[in-house]
């Protein structure tokens, strides 16, 4: 079982005596049950601990920081990548988090709060591949795959930075999950996947060295949290953010989680 609320509470350890100092200069949202949805398939960001079972990671840890500055509590659910913008634009949901890129073309259906995080794209691959060493000498071998989940930036950088332009590129293999890729690297069954910088270094450490990142960065990202269009929610959010981001609290949660975390420790 997904001990969520458990690690919900072990997060909220984390805060500074700086958040509660400046609690009283921030939104109080009066204890209202916030609804979020994420995919637990993307470390360090948000995973399943395979020793205890418990779903954590740099954005639990940044929501529950966040629900003790604003005063809300945090009901967590799951869904998967392909599912989760709709569902937050359509209101099943309060909120997103999953690392998600903020775009232009996802502002038509989702609002965004202020970006948590800035990261850059990188080619994640086997510790043992030898047969390319950068995005070009990967295009340029056609037996070799890649890849994707549909509609997510490492699919466009796929399609468009690395190969032919052409979505239907069939070097590119679909995944519902970010999870699935990653295991379909490991197996063999594709020779490569992109992903922020952020959670490649997360699965070279999670899997022990079985992978390693290669190539130089493929464009730049920001991260932010999604809400349904219109939500009374992000003014409230970006002022916590701000406030986390003045404190040093965000630069503790990636010392946390992209330097001293070490996967079932």
């Amino acid at each position: 079982m997904i001990r969520i609320l458990a690690s919900l509470a072990a997060a909220a350890a984390l805060s500074l005596t700086a958040s509660q100092a400046g609690a009283q200069s921030l939104p109080d949202l009066g204890g209202r049950t916030v609804v979020v949805v994420t995919e637990n398939a993307y470390p360090p960001l948000q995973f399943i601990d395979p020793k205890t079972g418990d779903a954590i990671g740099w954005e639990y840890d940044a929501i529950a920081e966040l629900s003790k500055r604003l005063n809300f509590t945090v009901e967590i659910q799951n869904t998967s990548w392909d599912a989760m913008i709709q569902s937050v634009s359509d209101g099943q949901y309060d909120m997103g988090m999953t690392g998600i890129t903020i775009r232009e073309d996802r502002r038509e259906k989702v609002d965004f709060s202020d970006a948590y995080m800035h990261s850059e794209m990188r080619m994640l691959v086997r510790s043992d591949e030898a047969r390319f060493a950068d995005e070009k000498e990967f295009a340029a071998q056609e037996g070799l795959l890649i890849a994707a989940q549909p509609g997510t930036t490492p699919f466009y950088v796929s399609v468009y930075d690395i190969l032919d332009g052409d979505e239907a590129n069939p070097r590119i293999k679909l995944f519902e999950t970010f999870g699935a890729t990653v295991q379909a690297l490991l197996t063999g069954d594709v020779d490569l996947i992109l992903t922020d910088g952020v959670a490649a270094n997360g699965y070279v450490e999670s899997t022990g060295g079985k992978l390693k990142v290669i190539g130089g960065p493929l464009g730049s990202e920001d991260f932010g949290f999604i809400f349904p269009k219109g939500s009374d929610l992000v003014e409230p959010l970006n002022a916590g953010i701000a406030a986390m981001k003045a404190d040093g609290t965000l630069d503790a949660l990636n010392t946390k989680w992209f330097l001293e975390y070490k996967l079932g420790q």
